[in-house]
């Protein structure tokens, strides 16, 4: 039997060393960098048949009297360009685009991919229930657990699903990745992935609670997180195959919702073992 809970306190203190930096980074770096889908604007994605650099459409385009662009070079042969004005004939505007940037590249062939235009409001109050929709979920959850369970399973489960949450922006943050609808989307998936996980270990430490008398929570807790680790290790790789194929296959749209999934499952399944367990152990025995 793998004593994991003797690992507790060290995976509590990098847990919270990650965290910490997480926080610690957002200030620093002037918080998260947000798609279109929430800041308002229209974007661009254009395919050139030649290789060509951001810093070349950018040119041309601020000659042509476009302002306040942001580009981002997805591959020698991609690029996208968002300005911060909404546009009401998006198509238009990134038929526009695209032949400025043609004329200005003489003899490269340019394709438009995709378009997305958000108006600022809309931007805001996305992003706004996008907040409330994580902030809600957690506490459902926390309620849901204090009632099914006890209070400090509760709690365990939802701090580690608050870590979960934060490292997987976190990720986003340093990487210097936006934060789009996808990848809210996919931290609410990896929260109810995570719970899940969570859930089949306290209902275990349950179980044995009942049939072990005088022995300690935390013998019984080892051994609950020993008894469900095939499932929790099958379910996470068998979770894990289709989304990292997704990543590497699925192309350029589905980059983020992929990535965001893949560390979720990495965390959540580290955070079922080793963080909600050892947060509830600390409770019960305050």
């Amino acid at each position: 039997m793998i004593n994991f809970l003797k690992y507790r306190y060290i995976c509590g203190g990098l847990s919270l060393f990650a965290v910490v930096a997480t926080i610690v980074g957002y200030f620093v770096m002037g918080g998260f960098q947000y798609s279109v889908d929430f800041t308002g604007g229209t974007q661009v994605l254009l395919k050139f048949k030649d290789p060509v650099s951001s810093t070349q459409v950018k040119e041309i385009l601020e000659k042509q009297g476009i302002q306040g662009l942001v580009m981002r070079e997805f591959s020698p042969t991609e690029v996208l360009v968002r300005v911060k004005e909404f546009s009401n004939d998006t198509r238009g505007f990134s038929e526009q685009v695209r032949g400025f940037v043609e004329k200005g590249l003489a003899g490269n062939v340019v394709t438009i991919l995709s378009t997305d235009s958000v108006g600022a409001g809309v931007g805001a109050a996305l992003r706004t229930k996008s907040t409330w929709a994580i902030l809600l979920a957690l506490l459902l959850m926390l309620l849901y657990i204090g009632i099914r369970f006890q209070i400090a399973f509760a709690a365990g489960a939802v701090i580690a699903l608050l870590h979960d949450a934060i490292l997987v922006l976190g990720v986003f943050l340093f990487l210097h990745k936006e934060i789009s609808l996808d990848v809210i989307a996919a931290v609410l998936a990896i929260l109810g992935y995570s719970i899940n996980d969570t859930i089949v270990i306290f209902a275990r430490i349950r179980e044995n609670m009942k049939t072990m008398s005088g022995v300690s929570l935390y013998d019984i807790s080892n051994l609950s997180i020993n008894q469900t680790l095939r499932r929790t290790l099958l379910t996470s790789f068998a979770t894990f195959i289709p989304v990292a194929t997704l990543f590497v296959l699925g192309g350029e749209g589905l980059w983020d919702l992929s990535l965001a999934l893949l560390v979720g499952i990495v965390v959540g399944t580290y955070s079922s073992i080793y963080i909600a367990s050892a947060v509830m152990l600390l409770l019960r025995r305050a």
